[in-house]
């Protein structure tokens, strides 16, 4: 364990411990000890800590990393209720599925990269010295309708950068969903320090397109013919915002 690790863990079982729980999005203690091979008295001991420092928490039993996102938000529309909050680990298939019918309906390749990994991973948030991963819900009747996802690498060079993706299945639109889980995706990312995110869409996903335009975000680059689908050759569009 290099200084740095030890000065923020304070103990390399400590480590061990959110690392594990990390990797694997939510655990019975039990697994975790029996498969580290901590004593009894320090597993526990290093656990606490870690739920004390708001590293992890607990849910129906299970260990999992907890990413400091705020609270759950409801709103109403003359035909709607719905919230918003920061995903939990039990929220991976809902979110796969929203992420999957939206790409169905619109091509949205990088969401669909984004919905194979979190399948392929089973772990939803990340939050390592390699890159951290965020992820909020809207949810109506605690079904999964839509998401805002962060990502980003922890290198010095691009440390001010994020990849943010967003999206909410066609039978909610029109109901404000989206802004408002654009708007909760910028407020976490600047309270973290991003300085910029960035999303990139094919040219023929138009619907993306102006709703980015319309909340401040900018063309960037175009690069041509850079997807192939169904047989034709499509622009990509890169996008970014510059956070206040």
């Amino acid at each position: 364990m290099t200084l740095a690790e030890e000065i923020e863990f304070g103990h390399e079982d400590r480590k061990r411990i959110y690392e594990y729980v990390e990797r694997n999005g939510a655990v019975d203690p039990d697994e975790v000890h029996g498969r580290l091979g901590i004593d009894p008295g320090g597993f526990r001991h290093h656990v606490a800590i870690l739920k004390r420092d708001g590293r992890l928490d607990d849910h129906d039993g299970r260990l999992r990393v907890t990413l400091a996102a705020g609270a759950e938000e409801e709103y109403h529309s003359e035909e709607l209720e719905f919230q918003i909050r920061p995903a939990r680990q039990e929220d991976l298939s809902g979110i796969v599925g929203a992420i999957r019918q939206v790409a169905s309906e619109k091509t949205y390749i990088v969401a669909e990269s984004v919905a194979d990994e979190i399948d392929h991973q089973d772990a939803l948030l990340r939050s390592n010295e390699i890159e951290s991963r965020m992820f909020f819900v809207a949810t109506v009747n605690d079904e999964v309708v839509g998401w805002v996802h962060i990502h980003a690498p922890e290198l010095d060079k691009l440390s001010h950068t994020a990849e943010l993706t967003v999206g909410v299945i066609e039978e909610y639109r029109t109901h404000g969903i989206g802004s408002h889980l654009l708007s909760r995706g910028l407020e976490w990312a600047g309270a973290n320090g991003y300085e910029k995110v960035y999303n990139s869409v094919p040219s023929t996903n138009e619907e993306a397109i102006a709703f980015l335009e319309t909340h401040g975000w900018e063309v960037e680059a175009v690069r041509e013919n850079h997807y192939k689908l169904n047989g034709k050759y499509v622009d990509e569009v890169m996008m970014a915002l510059v956070l206040d």
